[in-house]
């Protein structure tokens, strides 16, 4: 009896050490699979040409419940934009009307550092944004008599006394510059695969447990 006793003892001493083992593989598993699942989205997004600000924006958390539901949350603290990317969002205005696209002539910041818009655009520096509608291409929002660098191409302020010299003549360096393109939508590429990176960390999960069942080489 008690040889019996010792043995079953010693069996559930072991069945526990067994089991406290399957437990940290597991956890240890999913926690690098949440890991390399945010490594590749963020190696995806820089490969997509999105910067690396954006590459930052994912995060993972590991979570070490008891038994064997551990798990790793995966996120973007962008979802928006990375999932404008993720489905090839088509754009459109809220006001049901146009799009404008700021050239590269236009401000990088509007009136108040705020990100350049027709309602931000700075028209005491450059003059009033005139709209130029085109017949089958996309219309236009200009501003009249700006200087224009002949070396660096850099718009300036707007010419004192408008365009023309007393004479008729189009001052020199004096010209109308294109500063937002108007479209009607906009259908943005997908750049981005979240699924397909989740599926394939997905299927590395349990050769990442088998590998902390095994402990280090």
């Amino acid at each position: 009896m008690k040889l019996a006793a010792s043995i079953a003892g010693s069996m559930k001493a072991d069945f526990k050490a067994e089991l406290r083992q399957i437990e940290k593989a597991v956890t240890g598993g999913i926690k690098d699979a949440g890991d390399g699942l945010k490594g590749s989205l963020r190696r995806q997004v820089i490969s997509a040409g999105l910067g690396t600000r954006l590459a930052r924006s994912w995060r993972s958390r590991a979570y070490p419940n008891k038994g064997y539901d551990a798990a790793s949350l995966v996120w973007s603290k962008a979802p928006q934009i990375v999932r404008t990317f993720d489905r090839g969002t088509v754009i459109k205005s809220k006001s049901g009307f146009w799009l404008a696209i700021p050239t590269a002539a236009a401000p990088k910041r509007g009136v108040g550092g705020k990100r350049i818009t027709p309602s931000s655009f700075p028209e005491h520096r450059f003059g009033p944004l005139r709209f130029v509608y085109r017949r089958g291409q996309p219309s236009l929002l200009v501003v009249d008599g700006v200087r224009v660098s002949g070396k660096t191409g850099r718009v300036g302020r707007r010419a004192k006394g408008g365009s023309f010299t007393k004479t008729g003549r189009i001052k020199s360096g004096i010209t109308t510059v294109v500063m937002f393109v108007m479209v009607p939508q906009v259908k943005m590429p997908k750049r981005l695969d979240v699924r397909r990176a989740a599926e394939t960390w997905s299927r590395r999960t349990p050769h990442l447990i088998d590998r902390h069942m095994k402990g280090p080489n």
